[in-house]
């Protein structure tokens, strides 16, 4: 996707703009997180991101990005990512994954998070937890590891050792972010053989699982936007933005910066501040 384009390391300054942006994006989640229910639509949630993100004198990644004509990203079942938000009525038991992206002076914070509705299939349920886990493992090996490839090391052994099988959605991948929204370099979500760029002050990524429970295979929808799996089984989708600092990593789309999941992991935010 990106080639051999340069990686850009940020500032402390820049990391800190990025901050602003994903503290942004973390309370545009707060507040679908208290919204979201059966019998609204996925255009409700969109204007609900909306006003958070425009009552902070922030500005949306999304809207117009290549055409895109929404805030949110609102992805509900089989539809993994870049779900348009519209008419479609929440109903029990939907799986909605939600992706909001936010810029502040210039600077990009983009996140993602999975709901399962009341009256949920407990199958559900644990397709999302195991995505969320996998993404945390895969934020926690940038702390100890020397090459970006940890991540999907990471990630593909909290998937193995579900109790049941998973695909990992491998068309669609995490990146680097920065002034723009994406950047190199691609962050996988698999093993893969081969150097990775390694880790080091001023890289910022995002972090974001895809997870099916069926087939890893996709497909893209009439509207050139929505992915679906091919099989029609459930997908969920969960992602941070991280920065890795002198003295260790940042989660910037997160209240508390990681401090709380990562505690978990054995892992103590160093917040570049």
């Amino acid at each position: 996707m990106f080639g051999r384009e340069a990686i850009e390391y940020k500032t402390r300054e820049q990391v800190q703009a990025m901050r602003r942006a994903g503290l942004v994006v973390a309370q545009a989640h707060a507040a679908v997180r208290e919204a979201v229910r059966p019998g609204l639509t996925t255009a409700d949630l969109d204007a609900v991101a909306a006003g958070v993100i425009e009552g902070a004198g922030a500005t949306p990644s999304f809207l117009g990005y290549h055409g895109y004509p929404a805030t949110l990203c609102v992805s509900v079942n089989d539809e993994i990512v870049h779900g348009i938000p519209g008419d479609r009525q929440l109903e029990p038991g939907d799986v909605v994954s939600v992706d909001c992206g936010a810029i502040v002076d210039g600077w990009h914070g983009d996140a993602a998070f999975t709901v399962v509705l009341p009256d949920a299939d407990p199958a559900d349920v644990a397709l999302s937890d195991t995505t969320e886990r996998a993404m945390w493992a895969g934020i926690a090996a940038l702390a100890t590891g020397e090459r970006l490839g940890v991540v999907g090391d990471a990630v593909e052994d909290v998937v193995a050792a579900a109790p049941v099988t998973y695909g990992i959605v491998q068309e669609y991948v995490g990146h680097g972010i920065g002034s723009a929204m994406h950047q190199p370099p691609e962050v996988l979500n698999y093993r893969a053989r081969g150097k990775s760029p390694k880790l080091r002050a001023g890289l910022c990524v995002a972090i974001e699982p895809m997870l099916t429970r069926g087939s890893r295979m996709t497909q893209v929808l009439e509207d050139d936007w929505t992915v679906v799996t091919e099989d029609g089984t459930r997908a969920a989708h969960w992602e941070h933005t991280v920065a890795i600092g002198p003295e260790g990593i940042w989660v910037l789309t997160a209240a508390d910066g990681g401090a709380q999941r990562l505690a978990e992991l054995g892992v103590t935010v160093a917040p570049w501040e």
